[in-house]
């Protein structure tokens, strides 16, 4: 291995063996498994020198010593954490994990038909791994992303989502991890497939609690393959513990005229990355991407994206917004990634930091890289504080100071809550998202 691949990664490289011995899984996916650490063997842990993480220091994370989460027997913590959850009040189906791991005592499923499936990874594995082989791995790709190789290498559970050609899923399909780590440097590697076939319709709503308060790391892999003319929403929200440790890999592919959303709220962890990368493989689709994140304290929240458009007439665009606070940090990567035989492409790029302390930090670095001579692309950010002629315009209307911040803060973490499609979950999120505001005296700058 190379001195950069050496940077914690031995110990894990070193637990594979056992890992596998004990595993049941079907004869294909030890060499996709093996694939997966070769990859993450090779890059190790990425570094300040690498581009895409340059803002964004793992090394807390290389540093941890490393036990993978187990299965652990539900208790009154882990229910007691779900009822409070404000997405216990979503209407649909609901698969909880625990350490990753599926808990069928606090899943709730209703009876689907048309041929749906919603189960959990590891019981589709047992049953019919021949479809799971199509797909597994084929959008999340291990190069360049060592975290995704690593979970590739080492996932034991998580969804299967399959939704069948012409068929509508109506109600979301509720996708909770709830974490009750014990040990600090515990592991948890949640591994989603969501298929959502030609002329489906589909909203996942995919959650990371928790009721653990040690520095435990949760690296969760979720693959999205939207066929043609296909409706797909995914909504992802972090809420991890504060000493915790989070990096997720979104990664999808998207078939001709279908029209995806992927939307990522991230509110918790002491450090989180959302690594997002959609394939615009099908002429005349709409994809977009929409985020908010709050910080506050030390923590650091990074959103790293590209935006691949693989072919012609295709529209994108990428909202994200930050509320930060203390001496937090937010981080926007993002790439508009134009091909050749893309003409026609319509895309846009808008990043939008709130500081509301002047310790808060936010890096941001849209990009567009463009080898098509017919396409509409622009991208912008900004970064800054509370507007004081706007604060000024709402005392003039009545509103003393703090309620005149509270209103402009809201409104700004509101216009990307807006974007969500699925009303149930946009009220939640947004009930959400206002009581974390109201209960945080320092995001409303008091």
């Amino acid at each position: 291995m190379t001195q950069k691949a050496n940077n914690g990664t031995e110990s894990l490289v070193e637990k594979f063996p056992q890992f596998t011995s004990g595993a049941n899984q079907p004869q294909w996916l030890l060499p996709v498994r093996k694939a997966g650490l070769a990859s993450f063997a090779a890059d190790g842990f990425p570094t300040l020198q690498d581009e895409d993480w340059r803002f964004t220091n793992v090394a807390p994370i290389a540093k941890l010593n490393f036990q993978f989460a187990a299965p652990v027997a539900v208790n009154g913590a882990e229910s007691k954490a779900l009822d409070a959850s404000v997405f216990t009040q979503l209407p649909g189906h609901r698969l909880v994990f625990v350490n990753g791991f599926y808990s069928a005592k606090l899943s709730s499923l209703k009876p689907v038909t048309g041929g749906v499936r919603i189960e959990s990874l590891a019981a589709a594995l047992a049953k019919d791994a021949a479809l799971i082989e199509k797909h597994l791995g084929q959008y999340a790709h291990t190069a360049n992303n060592a975290f995704a190789a690593l979970n590739q290498a080492y996932f034991s559970d998580g969804a299967f989502v399959h939704v069948p050609e012409g068929v509508t899923v109506a109600e979301p399909v509720q996708l909770i991890y709830l974490s009750s780590a014990k040990h600090s440097g515990e592991t948890i590697l949640p591994r989603n497939l969501v298929i959502a076939g030609a002329n489906s319709k589909l909203t996942v709503v995919e959650s990371y609690l928790s009721t653990a308060n040690v520095a435990y790391f949760t690296n969760a892999v979720t693959e999205i393959l939207a066929g043609e003319n296909a409706a797909v929403e995914h909504i992802k929200l972090q809420d991890e513990a504060p000493g915790a440790y989070h990096i997720a890999t979104i990664a999808g592919e998207f078939g001709r005229a279908s029209n995806v959303s992927v939307h990522s709220f991230a509110l918790g962890a002491k450090l989180s990355r959302n690594n997002i990368r959609t394939k615009l493989a099908g002429e005349g689709l709409e994809c977009i991407l929409n985020g908010l994140y709050l910080t506050r304290d030390e923590q650091l929240a990074d959103h790293h994206m590209i935006v691949e458009h693989a072919q012609p007439h295709c529209a994108s665009h990428e909202y994200f917004n930050g509320i930060l606070d203390d001496k937090s940090r937010g981080v926007f990567h993002g790439r508009i990634l134009v091909r050749q035989i893309a003409q026609k492409t319509d895309a846009k790029q808008t990043n939008k930091n709130l500081l509301l302390s002047d310790d808060a930090t936010a890096d941001t670095k849209p990009q567009l890289e463009i080898y098509a001579d017919d396409v509409k692309c622009t991208h912008g950010a900004t970064i800054g504080q509370l507007n004081d002629e706007s604060i000024f315009y709402l005392r003039s209307r009545g509103l003393d100071t703090e309620t005149a911040k509270r209103m402009l803060i809201h409104a700004f973490a509101g216009e990307i809550i807006e974007r969500i499609q699925c009303a149930p979950a946009r009220e939640v999120i947004d009930k959400l998202v206002w009581d974390r505001l109201e209960a945080n005296p320092h995001l409303l700058g008091k």
